[in-house]
């Protein structure tokens, strides 16, 4: 979730009723050299509990980056070995740790011994079908003193290809008695049942699904534990939301890169029109002009049916 995660993101979906909500993935290594990049990544949102997502490969940086998260309020911290990307595990971080378990202890431990927040480890089913260790990880883990695990359903090699099996995750519930969160393909209530079964774990974390939708999470918390009326933003309250998600990235990232930034989002959230002129479309994805960009937002997004008449 590099690069959707961050703070304006993260205080949309925590005020539309998320339960928990997590930082990008933060370098060890780049933010404890001090790259900006990496300090905006861990920025507290201001939200009750701040969760920092640390990634690395050496003990040393996993330290000094835990000490560092502390310093921006974080209350939990979470090691990241489950992302696939080739940029990552091509450095020996992320899911490429599920190649050496002994040596992603080493860095769990550098945390544990670090902090004495309670620490979280997200990972994959192992780095391929031939090595699915996922079990035997959260195992030692928990036995190092982790509090909780989240497994994404896939290995390594799958990346978001086929389908999370989330049954397979059921392995690592007969190994651990600390929460485990299960990961992928979670896109509605009805997948967050079913994946919850499949998987004998406690909760679900929802990733791609909340791509220009931050109130899905909120949704499927709503929804599993029988509250109703809590229903996708619509005509008035969905032009509000993206204009204020599209301000508050220019307030934290400044007008040029809070603008390239914006632009991805502002795509996900156009796949809620039905009907729109490509040229303005493609005007508000180009132009670099706030002012420009929000009459845009607002000439997009003013005709659609309010909550009720879209319910």
């Amino acid at each position: 979730m590099s690069g959707v995660t961050d703070v304006p993101f993260r205080q949309l979906a925590w005020e539309l009723g998320a339960g928990m909500v997590v930082s990008e993935m933060v370098a060890s290594e780049a933010l404890t050299t001090g790259q900006e990049e990496m300090r905006l990544k861990a920025e507290s949102a201001g939200l009750p509990v701040h969760i920092v997502q640390l990634a690395g490969r050496q003990p040393g940086w996993m330290r000094e980056a835990t000490k560092l998260a502390e310093g921006t309020g974080a209350g939990i911290i979470d090691i990241n070995m489950g992302c696939p990307s080739k940029r990552v595990t091509t450095g020996y971080s992320g899911s490429a740790l599920m190649r050496d378990l002994d040596h992603a202890m080493t860095l769990i431990d550098a945390v544990l011994e670090t902090t004495s927040l309670p620490v979280t480890l997200k990972m994959r089913l192992g780095w391929d079908a031939e090595t699915i260790n996922a079990p035997e990880l959260a195992a030692r883990a928990e036995s190092a003193g982790v509090a909780m695990v989240t497994v994404h359903g896939r290995t390594r090699n799958q990346f978001y290809k086929g389908t999370a099996d989330w049954s397979k995750v059921s392995a690592v519930r007969e190994r651990i008695g600390i929460p485990l969160v299960v990961n992928g393909d979670i896109s509605d209530a009805e997948s967050a049942r079913r994946a919850l079964i499949a998987s004998g774990a406690d909760a679900v974390m929802v990733g791609r699904a909340t791509y220009g939708a931050p109130w899905v999470p909120g949704q499927i918390g709503a929804a599993l534990n029988g509250e109703t009326g809590h229903k996708k933003p619509a005509g008035g309250e969905l032009l509000t939301l993206v204009c204020r998600h599209y301000e508050k990235m220019l307030s934290l990232y400044g007008i040029e890169l809070g603008i390239r930034n914006a632009r991805k989002h502002l795509d996900w959230y156009c796949a809620h029109l039905t009907d729109f002129p490509i040229e303005r479309r493609r005007e508000m994805m180009t132009s670099k002009e706030p002012k420009v960009v929000l009459r845009l937002i607002r000439s997009l997004f003013a005709d659609l049916p309010d909550a009720r008449e879209a319910a």
